[in-house]
């Protein structure tokens, strides 16, 4: 197993302190879900427990470090919440374990500075329902940021709607997000009728 490059994480209490995790998941429309919810790539949990608070069914929290997966778990058990399923998985390797067609949204947060994003967004694209959402944010390139991967493979939000259409998506115009100031976001859609790119 290998982690994404350059994804070494601070420690919590810092990492926490750059985001304001429901600001942020309101201006990517993340708001009153009826269906699941995968998440790639956990951390620490920061997003983790208000996302799992804007949906009626279950999120699934994937992480390939061990030492994230337990501390999002006592995250999830610290705040009783209960529609949060953590799980120490390759989702890079193995996919995100979950059947095609069957989440409503999807979360990639400052992780596709990954060698082959496409990748990435094409696991996501194909466990989404026709009209689902996959939201992605990251750091900026042209601000100075506390901490973040190296420049030079920082995705440009140009970058990610070129990578979104060739895996099938339909991408937003970048957004700002509040509580952010580091970071831009954006949303892709799966559309209705398009077929899946990646069948794992």
């Amino acid at each position: 197993m290998a982690k994404v490059r350059d994804s070494g994480m601070p420690p919590s209490e810092q990492s926490d302190g750059y985001f304001n995790p429901a600001a942020i998941l309101e201006a990517l429309d993340c708001r009153d879900l009826s269906g699941d919810i995968v998440e790639f790539g956990c951390g620490y949990g920061t997003f983790t427990v208000s996302a799992a608070a804007r949906t009626h069914a279950l999120l699934y929290a994937l992480d390939i470090d061990p030492a994230m997966v337990a501390v999002t778990t006592e995250r999830v058990v610290a705040a009783r919440v209960r529609n949060v399923v953590v799980a120490e998985r390759d989702f890079v390797r193995d996919g995100c374990g979950r059947p095609d067609s069957s989440a409503h949204y999807a979360m990639l947060f400052n992780i596709l500075h990954f060698e082959d994003p496409t990748t990435l967004l094409a696991k996501a694209r194909r466990v989404l329902v026709p009209g689902g959402r996959v939201n992605v944010i990251h750091w900026r390139d042209d601000v100075a940021t506390p901490r973040g991967p190296p420049l030079d493979i920082r995705p440009r939000p140009a970058q990610c709607q070129s990578w979104a259409r060739t895996s099938g998506l339909v991408p937003s115009a970048p957004l700002k997000l509040a509580g952010a100031p580091w970071h831009w976001g954006m949303v892709l859609r799966r559309l209705w009728g398009t077929r899946t790119v990646d069948p794992r």
